[in-house]
């Protein structure tokens, strides 16, 4: 596999090695010891979620403010524009995001480690997106942030997304970033 580095400390893509033939392919979408010494992701995981999504689909900005997940992200089909946000309070990308392009064809991964925001929105007609986490899901200890918040600014490839209810008020960054800089993440 190849690593890319980002311009966010840890936050890594991920090219696996693929190979292919007339009758299709394979690739190895996970293996401990290798992500560990090649790609230096530490953490073990523990749990693994599925969700699929139409077109024009945002999902995030999400977080969990004192378990927070690393997330190992890929895209099964369909294409998604992935974004992950540091909000490591002692970072210094601390507000600034990343993103990539995932997608059924390219099978790139991307590796948001603990402390990150992160979501996706959805290019294609569907999508069907998978990821590791680090840590459980805790209903009770999730936050997020607004998709578009203007100091973040993420260059989102869609103007009018399709939003849940929640993902349509979450906080600005900056009313948030107190309890984030105190102990949340």
């Amino acid at each position: 596999m190849d690593i890319i580095k980002t311009k966010l400390a840890d936050c890594i893509i991920i090219k696996p090695k693929v190979f292919g033939d007339e009758r299709g392919f394979f690739l190895e979408t996970f293996h401990s010891q290798r992500y560990k010494e090649v790609a230096g992701i530490k953490e073990q995981f523990v749990q693994d979620n599925r969700s699929q999504s139409s077109k024009n689909v945002l999902r995030g900005l999400h977080f969990q403010k004192t378990k927070p997940q690393g997330k190992l992200v890929t895209v099964i089909s369909g294409e998604v524009f992935d974004v992950a946000v540091d909000l490591r309070p002692e970072s210094e990308t601390f507000g600034q995001y990343e993103a990539v392009v995932l997608s059924g064809d390219n099978k790139l991964q991307f590796y948001v480690p603990p402390g990150f925001a992160h979501g996706f929105c959805v290019l294609s007609e569907s999508a069907d997106f998978q990821y590791k986490c680090t840590d459980y899901y805790d209903p009770d200890d999730e936050s997020g942030l607004l998709w578009s918040d203007p100091i973040i600014n993420i260059q989102w490839p869609l103007k009018t997304p399709l939003l849940s209810e929640k993902d349509k008020i979450q906080p600005l960054l900056s009313e948030i970033e107190a309890k984030i800089k105190e102990g949340w993440v």
